[in-house]
């Protein structure tokens, strides 16, 4: 009987320790259906590991771990008897991966696909074209920035990533608001009858199919045909198929605007019902987890707090994944989802944003601490040999750290109120990390991140998504030389991959406004500013433009001291594809209280 995939194969990175690079393959099926059998490197994979079953599905997990050698190397896999076949590549040991960065894909607005220059999955193919030489179509036209990497990765047989970061927004939820009848109903209610509003067992059922459906619905649709099919479009489903996922949150994979509505709207039962159902597919789809291994939020009793944020008891991830060979590595003791990966010379901290968010907080106190625990285990870099340790932190936060600040709009949106959940103006603004709420908890990040950086001799870069513009900031010190770029942190804005970006006649002067508000230095305090730098190869502080963003290094090695992180975004035209390029430079690294000149 021949395998039908409803979803999947969807890839996600588990780490690299011990000379093996651990991924693992997500796919559903009925649940009447036999299991079909993986093969990697030409051997049957592990058999699966039953994730979830519901409503006469079933989604399973796969064991895609694989040998990592000297240099690196591609790697074939397959599915039962499709005649589909997949494959990814693996960094040589010791070496930084090559990745690609991407968010918001999808739709709040389903309409909005009309204001589209091109196709949905236009940018979806510019990626996959520049990843994967065999998916290009016939006659596909390399441009210069193409050519340059032709030699490096697909004329050796390679692909050129070998990470998909995703940085919130996979899926868009907000349709739930117009899909379900009963929430449709909802949004006619006057707010006091919102708040109390009651979620039945019927209703539960709903919601709960809803989240768990759609994950297929949207990342492998029935119209584009199944994996057998003759001509498949360069989509997402491609792209995470070939290529092994980082994914965190925002507020879209939960609802539009999640944890910045009111207090009492947020803890409201249908939010809270809403918000138990996100997570628990955000744990089954995105981070591949078995849906009865999730522990459930618990409000800390010990503490007298008021109930504006939400604070919950820290949970032990190290016990609750104890018995997951290919278990996230979660930071511990953290209510949250935030995890972390050491790859070679690159560090990634991927900061869940979205489970303790609230008007006034980001992340919760618990998880402060387990971030702070992570970040001084970092390896310091080349204080002894040029090379060892950590050259590159990343630290993707799904909303941009550094971005311009719109006071008045702020301000007057404030007084409008946040609780509509079909008009996002309001929220969006509190999501932002230089909203006036959120300003003291940003200038803490920031000066966690300058001490790691000092105390590491290392560079941080900020890598985020959600704002539907590609833009380049910098946070930095003044209390500091020049030679001291340590104490540069520069901001990488790449979005998005298919959501439309400012293109209505009101988007582009807002578009104008939020440029020239780019050219404003934000002072966070005497030692401390931020801001927004004009784009490369543009005469703008934000590009409205689709977009995706690629960071390489350009050593890879462990005896590489000093390797630049180059950064290049990918902007969508009318005619075609722009290039922009900029190079995080790498640290001056003191050996021994002596300065030693980094190597380019």
């Amino acid at each position: 009987m021949a395998t039908t995939v409803l979803l999947g194969p969807v890839l996600s990175f588990r780490g690299a320790s011990k000379g093996k690079w651990k991924v693992s393959a997500l796919i559903g099926i009925d649940e009447g259906d036999k299991a079909p059998k993986f093969t990697v490197d030409g051997k049957a994979a592990p058999k699966s590991t039953v994730l979830l079953k519901h409503e006469g599905r079933q989604y399973l997990r796969y064991d895609l771990t694989t040998d990592q050698g000297n240099q690196e190397r591609k790697v074939k896999y397959t599915i039962g008897d499709i005649d589909e076949v997949w494959h990814f590549t693996v960094p040589g040991k010791g070496y930084a991966p090559r990745m690609a960065y991407v968010s918001c894909n999808g739709f709040s607005d389903p309409s909005s696909i009309r204001k589209l220059i091109k196709g949905e999955n236009a940018v979806w193919a510019d990626l996959l074209c520049n990843h994967d030489k065999q998916v290009r179509p016939a006659g596909y036209m390399l441009d210069k920035e193409q050519l340059w990497h032709e030699s490096r990765t697909h004329d050796k047989g390679l692909q050129r990533f070998h990470l998909l970061l995703m940085g919130g927004d996979q899926i868009y939820f907000d349709s739930v608001w117009e899909d379900v009848k009963e929430l449709k109903g909802w949004i006619g209610l006057p707010r006091e009858e919102q708040l109390v509003f009651q979620v039945g067992p019927e209703l539960e059922a709903k919601i709960e199919d809803y989240y768990l459906k759609l994950y297929a619905d949207r990342w492998l649709p029935k119209e584009r045909g199944d994996w057998d099919t003759k001509t498949k479009p360069l989509d997402a489903a491609q792209a995470i198929a070939r290529t092994p996922t980082v994914m965190m949150w925002d507020d879209h994979d939960i609802f539009d605007g999640w944890g910045s509505y009111s207090c009492e709207m947020q803890h409201s039962p249908l939010f809270q019902r809403l918000f138990h159902h996100a997570r628990r597919a955000f744990w089954v789809f995105q981070m591949q987890h078995v849906a009865d291994n999730l522990p459930e939020l618990q409000a800390r009793d010990d503490v007298q707090v008021r109930a504006n944020d939400p604070l919950f008891k820290k949970i032990e991830w190290s016990k609750a994944l104890k018995g997951d060979a290919l278990a996230l590595p979660l930071l511990d003791l953290q209510p949250g989802f935030t995890f972390a990966h050491a790859i070679g010379p690159v560090q990634l901290l991927v900061a869940d944003l979205r489970t303790e968010r609230s008007h006034e907080q980001v992340l919760g106190p618990d998880t402060w601490s387990a971030l702070k625990d992570w970040l001084k285990q970092i390896p310091e870099n080349g204080r002894k040999h040029p090379g060892e340790g950590c050259q590159h932190l990343l630290f993707m936060s799904s909303v941009p750290v550094v971005h311009p600040k719109l006071s008045l709009a702020e301000a007057f949106l404030d007084n409008f109120g946040s609780d509509h959940v079909l008009d996002s103006s309001a929220d969006d603004l509190k999501d932002h990390w230089t909203h006036d709420d959120h300003e003291g908890e940003r200038l803490r990040l920031l000066e966690t991140l300058f001490a790691t950086a000092k105390a590491k001799q290392l560079r941080v870069a900020l890598v985020s998504g959600d704002v539907h513009v590609a833009a380049h900031g910098v946070a930095y010190r003044k209390d500091v030389g020049p030679q001291d770029n340590w104490a540069q942190i520069q901001q990488l804005t790449s979005t998005a991959v298919v959501h439309p970006s400012l293109v209505s006649v009101a988007e582009r002067l807002f578009f104008h406004v939020l440029d020239n508000m780019g050219r404003i230095t934000q002072n966070l305090d005497v030692n401390t500013s931020a801001e927004m730098l004009i784009f490369p190869q543009s005469n703008r502080r934000v590009l409205a433009a689709r977009n995706w963003l690629a960071l390489e290094l350009d050593i890879g090695g462990a005896n590489a001291a000093g390797s630049k992180l180059w950064a290049t975004w990918r902007c969508e035209t009318k005619d075609g594809v722009s290039n922009h390029l900029m190079a995080v430079e790498p640290t001056v690294v003191l050996r021994d209280g002596v300065a030693g000149k980094a190597v380019p």
